[in-house]
């Protein structure tokens, strides 16, 4: 019988040869599509409703060309938990099929992990978030380290190592790149920064490519203060606070009998005039 599921290159292991390490029932099989359940390691999480239009319409036309990959739910009699194909599972509800061709194989939980993220990675299914997250999810609970992530999917380490970063932004700005509103690109420059979110939202909002992107944030790095490790969590935190919410440079010194220094280093009369305004409307 024909493997339906043929390695791609550029993959340490595709599915051919992960269900090859699986006990494969039967690759033609139908079952009730009520019968399945959603699986709880899906590494995707966002589904684009357009995209999911076209393909339930497709599926209208011409039904599921690949199988899904299914095993046995472990708690619930007569159910499937889904291991790959959600995307094609939901747009065949939504088609209003009642039976689909599925692969079942015997697959416990990291096996599952490791079909589903194979399937998406080898489709380019995966936003960058879901991705790193997918890495993450192999290392925190089923024992990879970044080496042997960087094997079984067939990427260097460095790749799963910046992809991974990602995950260190604020949640907004990983919310952006779910929603597609900045590539990967734009997000690898912003790792790290304590100003990111400002100049997330400058990027979108000037619709900057990488390039334009690479060359804000030269302007507004922020360099390390001479003093810093004198200073407190507190005021640290407040100075992060505060350079977070306007774009630019903040240092907090504090002096005897509760006085002291608040600082803004600004880059161009845009900013100052920016920091006028605020001061004049709230004081």
């Amino acid at each position: 019988m024909i493997n339906p599921f043929k390695n791609k290159k550029g993959l340490g292991r595709g599915l051919s040869s992960l269900i090859g390490d699986s006990n494969i029932k039967t690759s033609n099989d139908k079952i009730s599509i009520f019968s399945i359940i959603p699986n709880q390691n899906q590494p995707r999480k966002f589904f684009e409703k357009e995209s999911l239009n076209e393909l339930t319409n497709s599926i209208k036309e011409r039904g599921i060309i690949q199988p899904l990959i299914v095993r046995k739910s472990e708690d619930q009699d007569g159910k499937f938990e889904l291991i790959a194909g959600e995307r094609r599972w939901q747009a065949a509800q939504s088609a209003g099929l009642h039976e689909v061709r599925v692969v079942i194989v015997e697959a416990d939980n990291l096996k599952s992990l490791e079909l589903a993220i194979i399937e998406n990675v080898q489709r380019k299914d995966l936003n960058p978030i879901e991705e790193a997250e997918s890495y993450k999810n192999l290392i925190d609970n089923f024992g990879y380290d970044q080496e042997k992530v960087s094997k079984f999917i067939g990427k260097s380490r460095s790749h799963i190592s910046n992809s991974m970063r990602l995950l260190l932004l604020p949640e907004k700005i990983i919310d952006m790149i779910r929603e597609n509103k900045i590539s990967q690109g734009h997000a690898k420059i912003l790792v790290g920064l304590e100003n990111a979110l400002f100049l997330a939202e400058k990027i979108v909002k000037k619709k900057l490519s990488v390039r334009q992107a690479e060359n804000l944030v030269s302007l507004f790095k922020k360099r390390p203060y001479k003093n810093k490790k004198s200073k407190d969590a507190n005021t640290i935190a407040t100075e992060n606070d505060l350079s977070d919410k306007i774009g630019m440079r903040v240092s907090l010194n504090y002096k005897k009998n509760n006085s002291g220094v608040l600082s803004f280093e600004y880059k161009g009369l845009d900013q100052l005039e920016r920091l006028i305004d605020i001061i004049k409307k709230n004081y």
